[in-house]
C-alpha cells in the first residue's frame, strides 16, 4: 500500500509530460524509435517518452517572397523580376522527410525556375503575358515540389524592372505608336471628308440651279455677321452665258 501512491503518481506524471496537443491548423509527424509511425491529426495525443518523438507541420498557405532576380529575355533584354509564390503543405511526412528544409527549397526552386522560364519568351510577351508566365512557372514548381509534399496554389509576378535605357526606348517606341495611329485616323477622316466633298459636287453640278442656291446661301453666311467682307462671286455658268453672247455678236 505504501508504494501504490507513488507509482500512481509517477504514472500520472507521465500521462501528463505525454499528452501533446495538435492544433487545429498543424499536423504531427510521429516516429517510434526513430521510424516514421504516423500522423497527428488535431487534438490531444500521447507521445510515449524516450520511445517516442514528433515533429509539428504548419499546414496552412503560405507566401514565399521570392527576392529580385536578373535573368535575360529571348531577345538578350536584361530584366530583374520578383514573385510571390502562395502554397500548403499537402502531405506532413513527406514535407518533413523527404526535404531537409521545404521552405528554403522551395524558395531557390521558384528562383531557378522564373529566371528559366523568363529566358523562353520575348520582353513583349514577358510584359503582356505575365498571368500566362506565372501559371507555367506554378505547374513547373508544383509538379517538382508534389514529391515534396507540397501544393503549389498561385504563383503572382510582383514587378518587371528594366534598365533606364530600356524604358525610355519604350516610350519612345510608345509614343511613335500613337503618332502612327494619329496620323492613320487622320488621313482616314480626310479620305472620308473629301468622298463627301466629291459626292457633294457632283450632285450640285448635276442639278440645275443647284449651284446657284448654295451660291446664294454661302453668300448669306457671309453677309450675317458685320466684320466679315463680302466678296461676290459669279458663277461660271455666267461667264460661259457671256462667252456664248459674245461669240455670236
Amino acid at each position: 500500500m505504501e508504494y501504490t501512491l507513488p507509482i500512481l503518481g509517477l504514472a500520472f506524471v507521465i500521462i501528463v509530460i505525454s499528452i501533446k496537443q495538435i492544433n487545429q491548423y498543424e499536423r504531427g509527424v510521429r516516429f517510434t524509435l526513430g521510424v516514421f509511425s504516423g500522423i497527428m491529426e488535431p487534438g490531444w495525443r500521447l507521445v510515449i517518452p524516450v520511445f517516442q518523438s514528433f515533429q509539428k507541420v504548419d499546414i496552412r498557405v503560405k507566401a514565399v517572397d521570392v527576392p529580385d532576380q536578373n535573368a535575360i529575355t529571348k531577345d538578350n533584354v536584361s530584366v530583374t523580376i520578383n514573385a510571390v509564390i502562395y502554397y500548403k503543405v499537402s502531405d506532413a511526412a513527406k514535407a518533413f522527410i523527404e526535404v531537409e528544409d521545404f521552405r528554403y527549397a522551395i524558395s531557390q526552386y521558384s528562383q531557378t525556375t522564373m529566371r528559366n522560364i523568363v529566358g523562353e519568351v520575348t520582353l513583349d510577351e514577358l510584359l503582356s503575358s505575365r498571368d500566362k508566365i506565372a501559371d507555367r512557372i506554378r505547374e513547373i514548381v508544383d509538379s517538382e515540389t508534389d514529391s515534396w509534399g507540397l501544393k503549389v496554389n498561385n504563383v503572382e509576378l510582383k514587378d518587371v524592372g528594366l534598365s533606364e535605357n530600356m524604358q525610355r526606348t519604350i516610350a519612345k517606341q510608345a509614343e511613335a505608336e500613337r503618332e502612327r495611329r494619329a496620323i492613320i485616323i487622320n488621313s482616314e477622316g480626310e479620305l472620308a471628308a473629301s468622298e463627301n466633298i466629291s459626292k457633294a459636287a457632283k450632285i450640285l453640278s448635276e442639278t440645275p440651279g443647284a449651284l446657284h442656291l448654295r451660291t446664294m446661301q454661302t453668300i448669306n453666311d457671309m453677309s450675317s455677321d458685320q466684320s466679315n467682307t463680302v466678296v461676290w462671286m459669279i458663277p461660271t455658268e455666267i461667264l460661259r452665258a457671256l462667252d456664248g453672247f459674245t461669240k455670236k455678236g
